[in-house]
């Protein structure tokens, strides 16, 4: 028997979903077609947070309960519509052609392919080999608390302030918050990296819940990771307004900085987003409007490197 289907009319595209009824979310039953929706009601935000920047996908065929398929090269039989950016890895001296989302019909094609969570690069197709995002992942120890994740938070925003940088700051779907920084895209990743890490460890002086300590078996497990390798090459974390494969559906939600401290990260999820972002419309649509220049913090990278000692680990090989 051919599977079920229902045709989703989107701007001047008809796609097909299959399935429409299978259920991706156990814990209040939401359905294949239920994602379809949420990504509908928050077109602007996932359109803005994709755009132009290869993207990988993290597919569920058989909802989040089930396996679990990480995919950089867009899946087979994609519409001539559905566009893409050809990316490199030395390491292995391979390509893949990746999503490069322009329109909100190419992230419900991706849906129905049973993606679930988008993680774009921080680069942009003109020229994926300058980070355009600057990203501040706050990873919380497994002994850590929320509250933790907010004081690092809070001591983040004060060391970006006195930088004269914006940050745009978002909850990951999981236990912690990213902070994005738009860029001027005239450094290469590891100088974006580098310049993250001298950033990571001021936060690290200033705040005893924070730690940049390299290996994990090393660190404080009540401590906060300020996880400057996330600006890598090819790292890639979930978008502002992409779902997680968590069974209550839970997304990776905008805040504005005087919510911090009262939200936690399972307010946001595929049932409260849409009503949520009809409120407040895309909290991170002007971040192009504020790029930011990494030079004082590649100063702050060759002081630590003179005063401390030290180093910025060598990049990871993701790949």
């Amino acid at each position: 028997m051919p599977s079920p289907y229902v045709e989703i009319e989107v701007e001047n595209r008809l796609i097909k979903v299959t399935n429409p009824d299978r259920v991706y979310f156990p814990e209040r039953g939401e359905t294949k077609l239920d994602l379809v929706h949420y990504y509908l009601a928050v077109q602007e935000g996932i359109v803005n947070a994709l755009y132009e920047r290869p993207c990988m996908l993290h597919r569920y065929p058989t909802g989040v309960s089930g396996e679990k398929v990480h995919q950089k090269r867009l899946p087979a039989g994609a519409p001539p519509w559905i566009e893409t950016v050809r990316v490199h890895f030395p390491r292995w001296n391979r390509t893949a052609d990746e999503l490069c989302v322009t329109e909100i019909g190419q992230v419900i094609w991706a849906v129905q392919m049973s993606t679930v969570e988008f993680h774009p690069w921080n680069s942009r197709r003109p020229d994926i080999e300058l980070p355009d995002e600057w990203r501040i992942d706050l990873d919380p120890g497994p002994e850590s608390t929320f509250d933790s994740v907010r004081r690092v938070a809070h001591t983040a925003h004060e060391v970006l302030d006195e930088l004269g940088a914006l940050g745009y700051p978002k909850t990951t779907g999981s236990k912690g918050v990213h902070i994005y920084v738009r860029l001027s895209p005239d450094h290469g990743f590891s100088e974006v990296r580098r310049a993250a890490w001298a950033f990571a460890r001021e936060v690290e002086r200033r705040s005893p819940a924070a730690t940049t300590t390299w290996w994990k078996k090393d660190r404080d497990p009540s401590q906060v990771f300020v996880d400057y390798n996330q600006n890598a090459r090819d790292h890639t974390i979930a978008a502002a307004y992409s779902v997680r494969g968590t069974p209550d559906g839970r997304v990776s939600a905008p805040i504005r900085w005087a919510e911090l401290d009262e939200v936690v990260p399972g307010d946001f999820t595929i049932a409260t987003m849409p009503s949520r972002f009809a409120e407040t419309g895309d909290l991170h649509h002007d971040i192009d409007d504020h790029p930011f220049d990494i030079g004082p913090l590649l100063e702050w990278a060759a002081r630590e490197e003179r005063d401390a000692r030290t180093t910025v680990p060598d990049d990871p090989a993701p790949e």
